[in-house]
Order: C-alpha cells, then structure tokens, then sequence
C-alpha cells in the first residue's frame, strides 16, 4: 500500500479468504453528501485528494449521503488509481427514486442534492439492486465491504420496528451479501448501525465480517465491552468506529451548546466530558487527541472514521491521530472512574 502521509495500517483477513488493509484514519464521505451545507465540486475534490496525500485508504460512503451525490463525488476521485491501492465500502437497505424537489429526502440535512426520495428495502433483490446502483455512481468494479445499512432503533424509532427490519435483511438481503461473497464479489460483508445491541444481535444470528458502529465506544461510552466485543474479538469480526467524538462533544469539549448524540448535550455528559478533559490537560493532551485515539486500543478495532469536510479538516484529522498519548493518561482517567477498568488501551 502506498504510504503517503505516513498513516499506520491495519491488515484484516476476511472470511472471503482475502484480507483487506484499512488505515487507521479512514475517510467517511457524509459530509461530501453535503450534509448540513453545500460545498462546490472543486472543494470535494480537493478534501478527497487531502485525504490520500496523508495516507487514507480506507473510503467509506452509502447512498443515503447527500442522495447518491458522496458516492458520483469519489467516483472521478478513484478513476485510474489503482484498485488495490485502497479499500472501499458503501451500504444497501435503501434505493433512491427521483422526486419532485419538495418531497426529496433530507430536507434541512443534506442541500443541494438530487432530487431523490430514499425506499428502505432489505430483500434479496432490494440489496442485488442498491449494488448495482452503487456500481454505476460509484464507476468501479468491485466494492470490498457491504453494510447494511440503519436497521436501528435511532433510524427506525422503535425496537419493534428495528426488529421487523432486521428480520426483513435476515431472511433476504443477508443472503444476497453472503452470496456474493461466497463468489468472491466482494471480500466483506456487515452492518452500519448506531447501537452496538444490534450489531451483536446480528452478529449472532449471522456470518459477518465488519461492522461499521457510530458512537457507541468512545472515550464517554464503553458499554460495548460488556458483551458485544468481547464476542467480536472471539468470533474475529472486525470493528469500523464511525463517531468517534460522539456527534462533537469530544472535539469542542463541555461548551454551551455542544452536541452529544446530535443533539445538545444533557448536564450529566457536559460535567462527566468536563472530568475528561481536565485528566487530558494534566498530560498535556488535547481532548480531541485522546478521544480519537482511544477506540483503536482494542484489537478488533481496524479504522476510526471522523467527519471531515474540507482540506483543513483532513489534516486536523492526520496531525490529531498521530498525538503521542502518555500511557498515564489512561490509568488516571481508570482511577478516576471515568474509564472501565476493562477498557484495552492504546500502547
């Protein structure tokens, strides 16, 4: 793999028999979807050339960000690199029909987008379909990992209907994915949700490879080291950590008006993220480093994907990941029972 910026990767052998290399920085292309504003084509361009000049080559997308537009976005970035210079994942559980403006999806999240309206659909031909959609914009060849995508109680407002849609996947799009891996289409198959409850739900009622989890182990949040990866670690299922500063709190720290789980963060996380950062600066360490450092000291987590939306962002992202963290930053923050005392840290 070509080391431009000097990233650290992380080679993963995937039940397909072939195994993928993800840097430890990984590139999630939501906010090219535009998400919470526009930015021109040319801008887009130049935040993805950023990131493979500091050594991403680990892309992530799906077509619900930006309505297609993050996935047409990489596709003139990837054209004529090599395809085995770098790994490449989207999502299925969702189709995209055109609309009139007014009724597109999004709406006050994503702008300037196609005038598209997502269909959740999990079935075998709903997921065969959302591949060879995602083919097309993405104009390549071949995807090396397929999640699932959204079949959580966040997405779906209620463990009954999250239930009816992992059943849905179970029954038909599961048995697409585990096909074409079978085939050696695709080298990886998992889910991208936002609860790790449902990744273990799913971990065990199938043969995954990956799951992309948003948010849930985090510096603020280790409840996923009760059962859920510890299973992972025993079953050799790798972890995608999307989120890693918890919607923003992690980055700007307590403020008035940070965000927790995207929305403003409740006075229990202001003051226990309050406690954090104070252990932090007694290291001398910036919030924002530890934050994203701490998730890939556990051994089944392969890649961090933070946002970034433009060039400036990108290279935030690379300087923070390669902050030297003392390991006493961990064992205070332990003693102070703002870390498990299980929790795997960084070396």
């Amino acid at each position: 793999m070509d080391r431009a910026g000097s990233q650290v990767a992380r080679s993963f052998p995937t039940r397909s028999g072939r195994s993928l290399s993800f840097t430890e920085l990984g590139f999630g292309t939501a906010p090219l979807g535009n998400l919470y504003r526009a930015i021109d084509e040319s801008a887009a361009q130049e935040t993805l050339q950023t990131a493979w000049s500091v050594g991403c080559r680990y892309f992530d997308t799906a077509p619900l960000y930006g309505l297609g537009l993050s996935e047409t976005r990489l596709n003139p970035f990837l054209r004529g690199r090599p395809r085995d210079s770098y790994v490449l994942s989207t999502k299925v559980g969702r189709l995209l029909r055109a609309c009139p403006p007014e009724q597109r999806t999004g709406i006050g999240k994503f702008f300037g987008t196609p005038a598209r309206q997502e269909v959740y659909d999990y079935s075998y031909d709903g997921v065969m379909r959302s591949i060879e959609d995602s083919l097309e914009r993405l104009g390549v060849d071949r995807i090396d990992i397929l999640f699932c995508h959204d079949v959580d109680v966040f997405t779906h407002g209620s463990k009954e209907a999250s239930d009816r849609r992992i059943g849905e996947f179970m029954q038909g799009g599961y048995r697409a994915l585990a096909a074409l891996r079978d085939q050696g289409v695709i080298a990886a198959i998992g889910a991208g949700v936002n609860e790790w409850q449902v990744c273990e739900r799913m971990a065990r009622e199938g043969d995954f490879d990956l799951f992309l989890l948003a948010g849930r182990y985090t510096l603020l949040e280790q409840e996923a080291l009760e059962t859920f990866l510890p299973y992972c670690t025993e079953r050799g299922i790798g972890i995608v950590l999307g989120g890693p500063y918890n919607s923003g709190i992690l980055a700007t720290g307590p403020k008035p008006g940070a965000f927790y789980n995207y929305d403003p963060a409740p006075p229990e996380i202001l003051e226990r993220v309050g406690r954090i950062e104070k252990v932090c600066s007694a290291h001398g360490v910036r919030l924002i480093e530890a934050a994203l450092r701490f998730p890939l000291g556990h051994q089944a987590v392969v890649s961090v994907v933070p946002g970034a939306q433009t060039a400036e962002e990108v290279h935030r992202n690379a300087e923070i990941i390669q902050a030297r963290i003392p390991s006493g930053l961990w064992e205070d923050l332990k003693s102070e029972g703002l870390l498990r005392q299980d929790a795997p840290v960084p070396a």
